[in-house]
């Protein structure tokens, strides 16, 4: 721990891009609830609504449970603007239309920040990631270049959306990391708020209460008052 470098505070405004509900909450909510604190401006585009996420409970219905408990969830960390790009749970392919609609997301929001999830097959090679994890990380991943180029998609530029080359950082979660983020334990408290939104989902996961569930997920990603992300452009 002691190599990493501070994570650059020269941005204003971050776009959290993940697979999921629950992702933002799992990865990265402290050190969201971190940055809004210092006025930074967050926002979430999540890939799917996570419809295939409960076992028992039909995707028609998961998907409205899951989609508002996100939107609880931001609430305590101080995002306010939340998108769904409504892709098949379970099901995303790292192609040409899932780079495109994340690189539209990205030209929509401008943002010098962008932070998603690890596309590692495993995370610390402990645990086996999501094929939709793999799929969203990489997409991200070139879909920031795509978002740059004016002729990769030329039909966002003549849907008014500019090419957008002011990402100046990517982040990742759950890999090798270069840079940390302190936290105050108020954002850290935070986190554990957001994520215990995700009641049904946690609730079909474990029989352990949900506040407990989310303070041992939140914690395990908290070390030592930082959060740890893999930083590249910095």
């Amino acid at each position: 721990m002691a190599d990493r470098a501070e994570m650059p505070d020269d941005w204003s405004r971050a776009l959290v891009l993940m697979a999921h509900p629950d992702d933002p909450e799992y990865g990265v909510a402290a050190a969201v609830a971190e940055w809004t604190s210092r006025g930074k401006d967050v926002r979430y585009v999540l890939a799917t609504r996570g419809e295939a996420g409960i076992a028992g409970t039909p995707p028609a219905v998961a998907a409205g449970l899951r989609t508002e408990e996100q939107r609880a969830a931001i609430s305590h960390v101080g995002v306010s603007e939340l998108e769904f790009l409504d892709y098949p749970d379970g099901r995303l392919e790292s192609g040409l239309a899932l780079r495109r609609d994340i690189a539209a997301a990205i030209r929509r929001h401008q943002p010098e920040l962008v932070v998603t999830l690890s596309y590692d097959d495993t995370f610390e090679g402990l645990y086996w990631n999501s094929a939709d994890h793999r799929a969203m990380g990489i997409s991200v991943m070139d879909a920031v270049a795509d978002a740059a180029n004016e002729w990769i998609f030329p039909e966002l530029s003549s849907a008014r959306l500019s090419p957008w080359q002011g990402v100046k950082y990517v982040a990742l979660a759950g890999t090798a990391p270069t840079h940390y983020v302190a936290l105050r334990q108020e954002s850290v408290d935070a986190a554990i708020a957001s994520l215990a939104e995700h009641r049904e989902y946690l609730k079909a996961l474990s029989p352990e209460p949900v506040a407990e569930q989310a303070r041992a997920v939140v914690g395990g990603s908290v070390n030592a008052g930082r959060i740890e992300l893999r930083v590249f452009g910095a």
